[in-house]
C-alpha cells in the first residue's frame, strides 16, 4: 500500500486497477463541500463485501472505471448539508448504501439516501445490516414471500447476508437449513439454523433427508451450477432466489455474459409447469425506472432491520474490525472465505 506524504483532512482508499489487496492505496485530499441535495458524512464504519472483491478483479457489473474509491455502504454522522437540503439532518447518525465511495473518512452522499440509525447502536454493528440487511429482508419477504412454519435453505449461511437471512427467517417463524464449513456449525446452531457441510458429496441427499417435502425457498449466491441443484430442491410453489455468482469470482470471460446466461436460465425455469419459481435479486433493481419506490422500499426495509438490531432481536455478526489504514489486511481476510459475518473498516 502506498501513502502520499501530504496529510489533509480527508483520507480515502483508492482502487487503482486490477491489483492484489496489497495494491490498494491511501490518498488524502481536502474535504469537499456538499452541493445542493448532498450531505457531508463523517464515516464511522464501512465494510468489506463481496462486491469490492469483485470490483478488485474488474468483475462487478456496472462498476466505475479505474481508479475509484470502493465502499458499498457506510454509517456516519452528518457534518454539513448543501444548499436547499434538510437542515434537520445535521448531527444525525445515518446509514447509506453508496455502491462506491464508502472507504473514506468523509463522504458526500445524496441526502435522500440517508436512513437514521438508532442512537443506541454501535456504528460497526449497524454497518453489518445496511446492504446485507436490506438484501436479506427483501429476498425473504419481497421475493420469496415466505410464511411462518415453512422450511428454507440458505447457502453460505456463515456470510454477511447468509447469517442475517438465518436470523430474519427464524424471527419470522421459519425453519432454516444452512450450508457452511463445519467450523461455523456451532455458531449457526446458536443462530437457530440446522447446519450442513457445504462440501459434503451427498449434500443434496442430506437436505432431502431433513426436509423430504422440499424447500419453500432456497437462497443461492454461488452460480449457475449450484442454482440448478437448488431449483430441484424446491417443493411445488417454492421459490429459488439467486443473488450472485460467487463461484465464478476468479473466472475469465464476460461478467455481463455470465449474468445474462444466469437470468436466461431462471426465466426458462419459470415457464416449466411444476409450480416452482426462480428469481434474480438485484440490490439496485428499480432505481433507474422507479426511483421513488426503490428509495421507499430501501428506507422502510433498512429501518425495520435496524430496529430489530437495536431491540436485540437479531445480533450483529462482525468477523473483524480494522482501521482504514489496514484495508489490505481487511480485504485479504474477507477474501479468505474463512470468517463468520462481515469484516468492518473503522475510518
Amino acid at each position: 500500500m502506498t501513502t502520499s506524504s501530504h496529510m489533509p483532512a480527508l483520507t480515502e482508499v483508492l482502487l487503482p486497477g486490477l491489483v492484489e489487496p496489497s495494491g490498494l492505496q491511501l490518498q488524502q485530499r481536502p474535504i469537499p463541500a456538499p452541493g445542493p441535495g448532498q450531505a457531508l458524512v463523517r464515516v464511522e464504519a464501512t465494510g468489506v463485501s463481496f462486491a469490492e472483491q469483485g470490483m478488485r478483479r474488474g468483475r462487478y457489473p456496472g462498476q466505475p472505471k479505474f481508479p475509484f474509491v470502493p465502499g458499498y455502504d457506510l454509517v456516519g454522522t452528518v457534518l454539513q448539508v448543501g444548499p436547499g437540503t434538510d437542515q434537520t439532518l445535521l448531527g444525525l447518525r445515518v446509514a447509506a448504501a453508496t455502491k462506491t465511495g464508502g472507504w473514506a473518512t468523509h463522504a458526500l452522499v445524496p441526502a435522500t439516501d440517508l436512513v437514521p440509525v438508532p442512537a443506541s447502536l454501535d456504528p460497526a454493528e449497524a454497518e453489518t445490516v445496511i446492504v446485507n440487511g436490506i438484501t436479506a429482508w427483501q429476498m425473504l419477504h419481497r421475493h420469496a414471500r415466505v410464511q411462518a412454519g415453512q422450511t428454507i435453505l440458505v447457502h453460505g449461511a456463515n456470510g454477511g447476508v447468509g447469517s442475517l437471512l438465518v436470523q430474519l427467517a427464524r424471527h419470522a417463524g421459519l425453519r432454516v437449513i444452512g450450508t457452511a464449513a463445519p467450523r461455523h456449525h456451532a455458531a449457526l446452531r446458536a443462530l437457530g439454523a440446522e447446519p450442513l457441510d457445504y462440501a459434503a458429496p451427498d449434500l443434496d441427499a442430506q437436505i432431502r433427508a431433513l426436509a423430504p417435502e422440499g424447500m419453500q425457498a432456497v437462497f443461492d449466491h454461488l452460480g449457475l451450477d449450484s442454482a440448478r441443484r437448488s431449483f430441484r430442491l424446491l417443493n411445488r410453489g417454492g421459490t429459488l432466489v439467486v443473488y450472485g455468482t460467487a463461484a465464478n469470482l476468479k473466472a475469465s470471460g464476460s461478467v455481463l455474459g455470465l449474468f445474462a446466461r444466469m437470468i436466461g436460465q431462471l426465466l426458462a425455469w419459470n415457464v416449466l409447469p411444476n409450480g416452482r419459481r426462480a428469481t434474480f435479486y438485484d440490490f439496485w433493481g428499480g432505481k433507474t425506472f422507479t426511483p421513488a419506490t426503490f428509495r421507499r422500499h430501501q428506507h422502510h426495509d433498512l429501518g425495520h432491520v435496524l430496529d430489530l438490531l437495536a431491540q436485540g432481536t437479531i445480533r450483529p455478526q462482525i468477523a473483524a474490525r480494522f482501521p482504514l489504514q489496514e484495508v489490505s489486511r481487511a480485504m485479504e481476510l474477507a477474501e479468505s472465505r474463512t470468517v463468520l459475518g462481515k469484516v468492518i473498516l473503522l475510518p
